[in-house]
């Protein structure tokens, strides 16, 4: 590992800013922290409510993310509230908080980092603390006591795991006043402690720590099969996906049975040698790297037991089988452990691992799905690394309980906002790289959904997708090029949106196209073209979503954005008025075949909706026009003093009746039409 510290863009900074900079560099190392862990800190001069001088620690607060860390995740600690606890032996998790709170030199900010006395105890002014891979390798078997002291000497100091907290700051101090000589502490099964006079020294001193583990691992593992031999081999790559994506939807559906999640797919090289290792059965079941990983990992992974022949249905009731075995064996974990206080939660796994295929793992959202696929990678590194100098090794059940059940821990996750009314589904808008489609996209992304944005403009629906991720969050939403005439590009972009969240819960059926002409001059390749997008299409579409959601169990919601045209055609608009009422009558079929599943299949009747639409090119306005007397310049008026409410239609007027129809504010509502026309009275439906 080299260190990332460049002069020139760390010599204008002091102080905190100096911290913040280093911390990200920290943080900008995966090998070093996952998300939200580590913590950095520096002792410093300031003046408090009454303008005196006092020294402050400022240390990074309970969930914020190294990488990304701002002055403001720093709260400052009163010194001599800490110095006053040196002379106690213990204290109380809860005690130890309330004090702290007491403690801030902003009353009521940002509750600091649970580890903030081990920061406060040691008398160095800057601290550096990471979970890293490398050293927890060296931790993480059973002879660390061998292994330290032949890759460090006496340069660097272990204590035994204990939880975070006041006792485990007590001993690191005490240690260090002993052995001052020392220039890094390692606690084992959990990180590294380094310090230094100056923010640089401190982080420097990191980087040289791990470096040197590093080496020892690549030294004992060049050459080596660090997992055992292989016992189930990778299938190749097409068959792989291919698997996943049939298997994905029945997982998703198990998995969300408690409450919905999102499911990725990782098939790696790193995890398919894992997973199809001999000894990757025993090894997973061993525990986690570290503390901080059980509360998104939980303690163990869900290991599929197969021999790598199985199939299709067969692979999916071998899965099916050890998801619910490790539900059984979890409720098991939690009532051995169990402390007053202390309700188990949701019991299924976060990370499924099966030989032949890779890894799934599951989170609230794609952020925290991808969080948890991180932090495996990590486990399976230091599981490598452990390795290589002898067995590996974890917490005891009943320390990885107190963890994962810890109050204090499971604070951070409190911290996040509250959900959305859509989060936690997924939805597929055809036809999102403008008008109509784009503006539902949006609608339902603020509302809290993961959207896959299809439409044979792939350029546009990536940038819809990209303004989605930008005002929503990364994972939110995935940009996918979709021709809906052609029923491989229809799989392949289902296939996309499987392999990225794992299922689907909303289908907005939206793409369509428009041609005007009277019917002794239509074409046939133009009547043809009409049917195969708007009716043709949404069947390619809603087939495949029918699909993954009755293959899920979970219900879901069929949107088809049709048009007024349906219940009132217009003059010389025979090949879209046709089309259009056959996308209509699909829908209202797929409300009879959808009911016994729980999925609803509902339609929208759009007027008229000019703003950023490409339905309305410059040629369909001229039709449309001589279609109605009138000249090109006066379209738009006329279809808006037609309508009885004489308003213009916006593609953000239909998003809001979509939003309505794929939410559960519709939840008794199917076959229905909705119309957002303005009220034209000869499309009432009847």
């Amino acid at each position: 590992m080299r260190s990332r510290w460049n002069d020139a863009e760390a010599g204008s900074l002091d102080g905190l800013d100096l911290l913040v900079h280093a911390s990200r560099l920290v943080g900008a190392e995966t090998a070093l922290v996952v998300w939200g862990g580590g913590n950095t800190s520096i002792k410093r001069t300031e003046r408090d409510h009454r303008g005196r001088e006092v020294e402050v620690l400022r240390v990074k607060g309970s969930g914020s993310d190294l990488k990304s860390v701002e002055r403001k995740d720093f709260p400052g600690v009163r010194m001599d509230d800490i110095h006053a606890l040196l002379p106690r032996e213990d204290m109380g998790d809860q005690e130890m908080v309330a004090y702290l709170g007491h403690a801030l030199q902003e009353p009521g900010g940002v509750r600091p980092s649970i580890e903030t006395l081990l920061h406060g105890f040691l008398p160095a002014r800057c601290v550096v603390h990471t979970h890293a891979d490398a050293i927890v390798s060296l931790t993480n078997n059973d002879r660390v006591h061998e292994v330290f002291p032949a890759v460090y000497g006496k340069d660097v100091l272990t204590l035994r795991y204990l939880r975070p907290g006041f006792r485990i700051s007590r001993e690191v101090a005490d240690a260090i006043a002993e052995h001052p000589e020392a220039k890094a502490l390692v606690l084992e099964r959990h990180g590294t402690i380094t310090w230094g006079a100056s923010v640089r020294e401190a982080y420097e001193a990191t980087i040289e720590l791990i470096t040197g583990a590093e080496a020892a691992i690549a030294e004992r593992t060049r050459g080596r099969r660090v997992f055992g031999a292989p016992r189930v081999a990778a299938l190749p790559a097409e068959a792989r996906r291919a698997e996943a994506v049939a298997l994905v939807p029945r997982l998703r559906g198990l998995l969300s049975r408690t409450r919905r999640v999102v499911v990725t797919f990782d098939d790696a090289p790193t995890v398919t040698e894992f997973v199809g290792a001999a000894d990757a059965p025993r090894l997973s079941q061993v525990g986690p790297a570290t503390p901080d990983h059980t509360i998104y990992t939980k303690r163990l992974p869900c290991f599929v037991r197969t021999d790598g022949a199985l199939r299709g249905p067969a692979l999916a009731a071998a899965v099916e089988q050890a998801v619910l075995a490790f539900v059984r064996d979890y409720t098991r974990y939690v009532e051995a452990h169990r402390v007053p206080g202390a309700e188990l939660g949701d019991p299924w796994p976060r990370v499924v691992l099966v030989p032949g295929l890779g890894m799934f793992t599951a989170g609230r959202d794609r952020r925290t799905a991808g969080i948890v696929q991180d932090i495996y990678h990590h486990t399976i590194d230091v599981i490598g690394g452990a390795s290589a100098f002898g067995a590996y090794v974890s917490l005891s059940a009943r320390d990885a309980f107190d963890v994962e059940y810890w109050p204090l821990e499971l604070y951070k996750l409190t911290l996040a906002p509250p959900e959305r009314e859509l989060a936690r589904r997924v939805a597929l808008v055809t036809g999102g790289a403008s008008g109509i489609g784009r503006a539902i996209a949006r609608r339902l992304a603020a509302e809290g959904a993961h959207v896959v944005v299809g439409d044979v403009d792939e350029a546009g629906a990536a940038l819809t997708a990209e303004e989605i991720v930008a005002a929503a969050g990364a994972g939110r939403a995935l940009g996918v090029g979709m021709d809906v005439t052609r029923e491989a590009s229809v799989r392949a972009a289902f296939e996309a949106t499987l392999l990225a969240y794992g299922g689907l819960d909303v289908l907005v059926s939206n793409a369509g196209t428009a041609h005007s002409a009277p019917v002794v001059d239509l074409r046939l390749e133009d009547w043809e073209r009409a049917f195969a997008v708007n009716a043709t299409g949404h069947f390619l579409v809603a087939r495949e979503a029918l699909r993954v959601m009755v293959a899920q169990g979970l219900g879901g919601a069929l949107v088809f954005v049709a048009t007024k045209n349906v219940m009132s055609p217009g003059k010389d608009f025979a090949a879209y008025s046709a089309s259009k009422a056959a996308e209509a009558q699909l829908a209202k079929v797929l409300a009879l075949e959808g009911a016994p599943h729980g999925i609803r299949s509902n339609i929208v009747n759009p007027d008229a909706v000019f703003q950023d639409s490409r339905l309305w090119s410059e040629e369909i306005r001229r039709e449309r026009a001589a279609a109605q007397g009138i000249a090109v310049g006066e379209l738009e008026e006329f279809y808006r003093k037609r309508n009885l409410l004489g308003v213009r239609v916006l593609p953000e007027d239909v998003a809001e009746a979509a939003l309505f129809l794929a939410s559960d504010r519709s939840a008794k509502t199917t076959g229905c039409t909705l119309t957002v026309d303005g009220g034209v009275k000869d499309a009432f439906p009847r």
